[in-house]
């Protein structure tokens, strides 16, 4: 009797991992980009990520006091959200734009729909994409960085994708790099975000499957759809260039809106990564890492769907 073996339902698994936990760790990972995003362009980018990040607390506080529910702000989760959405956003945007964004993310797409872990896109996308479509000017109107402010006509200043799509002098590969040309906050310096994604992998917040398979596959059909016929393409541009960077690493990663299986994982990332280059080379937009991500996100209940492995004794689902 001493030798009994007890059943219990699942799940069997424990783990001492905690949301807020997890959300901490993203936060951390997310310290260099905001500190080049503040030191390329100054503290105008610090007043908006300050702003994104505490509307964004307020708005769950107060839309889970409404609807009655438990309070999450301690999760993190908002913070993150918060942080993530001042990243994707130019330093010129108003701030109270900036709080219309945080009000979208955490009450339309993250709490209306059950809140943490029950959202279907992610939701700082998601509040990137509609200040897009309702404040397009705005959101599309970049400064260079102070590095080189006093060198160049601020008032025609393009991203590098921006100049691309017009034909215009593209940046060198250090410079993309390091951090030094425009763009959203966030999103310029590849240097910040890779060891924001070096210390996700140590920490075990995030595989590599889908950060390398979307960068990957940029990378190869930039190199294969050249402007000069095929191979003729410049891989390294096009994974510097945009939010790519910080959107595989940070956003096409979360738990909630990518795929639980392995063959999901592969799908949706290389789907990610096609969409871009779509998006990139032929529509109108320089930049098609948002919509890429999004369009995926919501195509995970199918990919999950036709990916997940049969039950042990049952049929493979179609």
């Amino acid at each position: 009797m001493e030798n009994m073996l007890y059943v219990s339902s699942s799940p069997h698994i424990r783990s001492e991992v905690t949301t807020q936990r997890l959300m901490l760790d993203v936060i951390i990972a997310l310290i260099p980009a905001a500190f080049a995003g503040i030191y390329f362009f100054g503290l105008r980018a610090a007043l908006l990520i300050a702003v994104t990040v505490i509307s964004s607390v307020v708005f769950e506080y107060l839309i889970r006091k409404m609807l009655k529910r438990n309070t999450t702000i301690g999760d993190l989760s908002a913070v993150v959200t918060g942080l993530i959405l001042a990243l994707n956003l130019p330093s010129t945007l108003p701030v109270w734009m900036a709080v219309v964004g945080s009000f979208f993310a955490i009450v339309i797409v993250k709490q209306l729909f059950g809140g943490l872990g029950y959202n279907f896109v992610n939701p700082a996308l998601a509040a990137r994409a509609f200040l897009i479509v309702s404040y397009g000017a705005r959101m599309t109107s970049w400064t260079p960085p102070l590095t080189v402010a006093n060198d160049i006509d601020a008032l025609s200043y393009a991203t590098p994708l921006g100049a691309l799509k017009e034909g215009g002098q593209l940046p060198n590969l250090l410079d993309m790099f390091i951090g030094n040309i425009g763009g959203s906050l966030g999103e310029t310096s590849a240097l910040a975000l890779i060891v924001g994604g070096i210390y996700l992998l140590v920490r075990g917040v995030i595989t590599w499957h889908i950060p390398v398979i979307y960068i990957g596959t940029v990378g190869l059909l930039a190199w294969i759809i050249g402007p000069d016929g095929i191979f003729t393409g410049n891989p390294l541009f096009h994974i510097l260039a945009g939010g790519l960077m910080l959107g595989a690493i940070f956003m096409a990663t979360d738990y909630t809106t990518s795929p639980m299986t392995k063959k999901g994982v592969v799908i949706y990332a290389i789907g990610c990564g096609v969409l871009t280059m779509l998006f990139r080379l032929y529509t109108n937009m320089p930049e098609g890492v948002s919509y890429a991500i999004l369009l995926m996100n919501v195509s995970v209940p199918i990919i999950d769907r036709c990916t997940k492995p049969a039950r042990f004794g049952g049929k493979a689902h179609v």
